[in-house]
């Protein structure tokens, strides 16, 4: 008999280690939405609707052997996954990869990707219409989102505003400094080490105005709430012995194992495994699960793997601001223009996506 081998999550992990899996293994891919959602794509979607449709990708061309079903999955135990219909997929190992979620228009409310098709077409219609746009917070997304307004529409006041003293006070001073510079040359308007204290939502864009904890108001005719991720991991924490850490993520063990069931793994924004919720870190993670459930289906043991390493404080970090500026640190130094335009800025990762896919584009 093939070994069973049952994926929760379609997103990054997800998706590429059932790709990789899928002719060696009996493969089910569980996932909620019925395309693949892109997240750096849809940052600039919300400024260029154009390529939206490239950064939603149907799942019905991913597995050629393997399955993809859409559901919610309810619960797991060492044999199985159940779904919310009731329904049982049976499983010898399983990965939950189920993400977090994030505001709108940058990730879909549950598995409504038509809800999140019209969100798009509905904040870019406002933002169109805006004057004064307000963006809070300024991790990844909020200060992409800065640049791709800035660099689509260099008539609007764009006002990006964080609680931090500066840009990404967790990566080295280089990249947030010269971030900082290319903003305010882009004539974005920066307040750091303050407080929005009127915050209508955390989930969509609301009009202003914006009021802030030291006293001064923002007359944005548009806010986007950009406050963070919150992981997914309702289905982890179910599990005997999961444990959890930051942002609602579920610790794992050096193997990635979440729970006192030796056959689950979990792995990307809803697992805290050492790498911060990016996409570079769920890549280095799919390589070490691509290598460890190879080597299970071939009958070795889980412990006498190489454990996971994380990238710790060397992990890369690309921040385009926009399709042509932008600056990147690479592990070991700090890159501007051209290298963040080629590695990201330019194309989001999108051509290598829609491959994995299997759709052209």
């Amino acid at each position: 008999m093939s070994h069973r081998i049952a994926i929760i999550g379609g997103g990054y992990i997800g998706a590429e280690l059932a790709k990789s899996l899928d002719s060696l293994a009996d493969v089910t891919l569980i996932e909620q939405n019925s395309h693949f959602v892109h997240a750096p794509a849809m940052v600039r979607a919300v400024v260029d609707p154009a390529i939206l449709e490239r950064a939603l990708i149907p799942y019905d061309g991913l597995l050629k052997r393997g399955r993809v079903v859409q559901a919610v999955a309810h619960s797991i135990s060492e044999s199985e996954v159940t779904l919310a219909s009731g329904a049982k997929i049976a499983a010898d190992h399983i990965v939950v990869a189920t993400g977090s979620s994030n505001a709108i228009p940058f990730k879909p409310n549950g598995g409504d990707i038509d809800g999140l098709r019209a969100a798009n077409a509905q904040i870019h219609e406002k933002l169109v219409a805006a004057k004064t746009i307000a963006i809070v917070g300024a991790g990844a997304v909020g200060t992409e989102l800065a640049g791709e307004i800035a660099h689509a529409f260099p008539d609007k006041a764009v006002h990006l505003v964080s609680s931090e003293a500066n840009l990404f006070p967790h990566h080295p001073a280089k990249l947030g400094r010269e971030l900082t510079a290319k903003l305010k040359a882009s004539d974005v308007s920066l307040t750091f080490g303050v407080r929005a204290g009127n915050l209508q939502s955390l989930t969509e864009p609301f009009a202003g105005p914006l009021s802030l904890s030291n006293g001064t108001t923002i007359e944005a005719d548009l806010v986007f709430p950009a406050i963070g991720s919150k992981a997914t991991s309702t289905l982890l924490q179910a599990l005997p012995g999961a444990e959890v850490g930051r942002a609602d993520r579920v610790k794992t063990d050096q193997w990635l194992r979440p729970s006192q069931f030796s056959n689950v793994f979990a792995a990307g924004d809803a697992a805290e495994t050492g790498d911060a919720m990016t996409v570079v870190g769920a890549g280095r993670q799919v390589a070490w699960l691509k290598t460890a459930l190879k080597a299970v289906v071939e009958g070795k043991k889980v412990e006498d793997l190489k454990p996971y390493a994380p990238w710790g404080p060397k992990a890369p970090f690309l921040v385009p601001l926009g399709p042509k500026i932008g600056n990147s640190f690479l592990g070991i130094f700090t890159t501007g223009n051209f290298i963040t335009r080629k590695l990201k800025g330019e194309d989001l990762f999108l051509s290598k996506y829609n491959k994995l896919l299997g759709r052209k584009g």
